[in-house]
């Protein structure tokens, strides 16, 4: 046996030879492909890569880390932009291969396993003419978004991820493969709609699935010019807004590399399509578009209409808040500094909160944002490493600009490596210390605290 903080190669190839996934050491062919994840801006490297296929793989993968003493990591879809899916010098236990879904069209429920992305959720699901609330990014993992909450095109009709789901399967620290639900093991279910990875390996999770085959949307973009005007006009837009609109306006460049800013409005109408038109009209009708792309399209399709914007292996930084109202002062500030954005491939976005997401109570599950508003996200995006320092600064500055107008709460997902020491707190408000005390319950030594870690509560 190996010194605690070490890896023993002769336990890990002999594991490796009962399991059915790969277990790869920095030696080891594919090893380096394993450790990439979605955002470039993260290099670690792990002593061990538990590359996983199944429960069992899982069940022998935290054995090994809790032998060795050595730091967890736990990857789902990697797309997480604080990069907490690696660790230097940890395990990493790497669930991107398992991706089984199954969809019981009599039930309307899915489950899918923690390694599948919500493009391969979605196209399974549409099949059956059904989904659920699972982000604006299909490439985006199921299992990391909807363990921090699961914003989504469809929450202002359907709730947050979180609000659909109806079971997990989870491997505990101690190797207990458990089934949360309402009706099993309800304190953790609690905590794993929203707490992140704090209480174990999400191994698979099961949803409510509903309609729409069909929803109605897209992208209308206008010149830069008349942002300001856009954006006002969008905030007396959004009070009265159906449950099945979102919208998401964006300050964009254009995606024709010349960098040209724009101000635009992603748009999803999941109600009846032959009033999607209507709906939607007043967004498309502010001036002379200089691009309009909308109407009718399967639910797959507005799922990945802004994965262009975020393609794999380039660098992200990230910086969002909740803000306390969209108030002119605040618009002013937005436009100002995305004037001065260094890359073209940057974008600041405004998520809506309407709908059936706010008329969930603040304590059913373990995100508190319940209320209407906005949330705002600068999503900084290069290519250029030499250009880093000046990307992370200018979004670091345009955060600093809007604090002022900051609500006191932030979206778990959304949070970055040097985020303040209240950041995760404040992301869970009331429930925070809840969710301390079931940490105590199912992981009292922190073993899973590569994450937007829950401290355990005070025994």
């Amino acid at each position: 046996m190996a010194a605690s903080g070490t890896i023993d190669q002769e336990r890990v190839r002999s594991l490796a030879s009962a399991s059915s996934g790969m277990l790869l050491l920095p030696e080891d062919d594919g090893y380096d492909e394993a450790r990439t994840i979605h955002n470039a801006l993260i290099d670690k490297r792990p002593a061990l890569i538990a590359r996983c296929l199944g429960t069992a793989d899982v069940v022998e993968a935290v054995a090994l880390a809790r032998e060795t003493g050595l730091e967890v990591s736990v990857r789902g879809g990697g797309h997480n932009v604080a990069g907490r899916a690696v660790s230097d010098g940890g395990v990493m236990i790497d669930l991107s291969l398992m991706k089984g879904i199954h969809v019981d069209q009599r039930d309307r429920t899915a489950r899918a396993q923690g390694g599948t992305t919500w493009r391969e959720f979605n196209r399974e699901t549409a099949v059956h003419g059904l989904a659920t609330t699972g982000g604006v990014i299909s490439t985006t993992g199921v299992a990391g978004l909807t363990l921090g909450g699961g914003l989504g095109w469809l929450m202002g009709t359907h709730g947050l991820s979180v609000d659909n789901l109806v079971s997990v399967e989870v491997v505990t620290a101690g190797g207990e493969v458990l089934t949360a639900s309402a009706d099993e093991q309800a304190d953790l279910f609690w905590a794993l709609r929203g707490g992140g990875g704090n209480f174990g390996v999400a191994v698979s999770f099961e949803f409510r699935l509903h309609p729409p085959a069909q929803v109605f949307g897209g992208l209308v973009a206008y010149p830069f010019s008349g942002a300001r005007e856009a954006l006002r006009f969008f905030r007396t837009f959004a009070e009265s807004a159906p449950d099945e609109l979102a919208v998401m306006p964006l300050l964009v460049h254009a995606p024709d590399g010349s960098g040209t800013p724009l101000v635009a409005f992603a748009i999803c109408y999941a109600g009846p399509l032959d009033r999607g038109e209507s709906e939607v009209r007043p967004l498309l009708e502010l001036g002379s578009p200089v691009m309009a792309q909308i109407g009718p399209m399967p639910y797959p399709a507005i799922n990945m209409m802004l994965d262009a914007g975020f393609p794999p292996g380039v660098l992200n930084y990230w910086k969002s808040s909740f803000v306390r109202a969209l108030d002119d002062e605040a618009i002013d500030v937005m436009v100002e500094r995305f004037a001065e954005c260094p890359s073209p491939m940057t974008g600041i976005a405004i998520e809506h909160f309407h709908g059936a997401v706010t008329r969930v109570d603040v304590s059913a599950t373990a995100v508190p944002h319940r209320e209407p508003g906005f949330n705002f996200l600068i999503a900084s995006t290069w290519t250029d490493p030499a250009t880093t320092d000046e990307n992370i600064a200018w979004t670091r500055t345009t955060y600093a600009a809007m604090e002022p107008h900051f609500a006191a709460k932030r979206y778990v997902n959304y949070l970055d490596d040097d985020e303040r020491d209240d950041a995760v707190q404040a992301s869970y408000g009331p429930n925070y210390a809840r969710l301390a005390e079931v940490k105590r319950t199912y992981d009292p030594d922190n073993v899973f605290r590569l994450n937007q870690n829950v401290q355990p509560a005070a025994a």
